[in-house]
């Protein structure tokens, strides 16, 4: 969220394996289990973000998007 969006909030009832939810807390850091949900849901949005970011930069560089050799070359690494 960017700072100063408006954030929409719906209640919802739904069942949560109580054992999972606390695990997850734990794992997460957070404190009730409206922190774990809405925790646990962005942290997968951005992983999957990332891993989508990852397997198009992939393709990118099995298309020879990069020149691999300037990587390799040590000597074009800034200090």
């Amino acid at each position: 969220m960017i700072y100063g969006e408006v954030q929409t909030v719906s209640r919802t009832v739904i069942d949560l394996d109580d054992e999972l939810v606390a695990d997850v807390a734990k794992a997460l850091g957070t404190s009730t289990k409206k922190e774990t949900v809405n925790s646990a849901l962005r942290e997968v949005l951005e992983y999957r973000r990332r891993a989508l970011a990852l397997t198009r930069l992939r393709a990118a560089a099995e298309d020879g998007a990069f020149d691999l050799d300037l990587f390799e070359d040590k000597g074009n690494y800034r200090r």
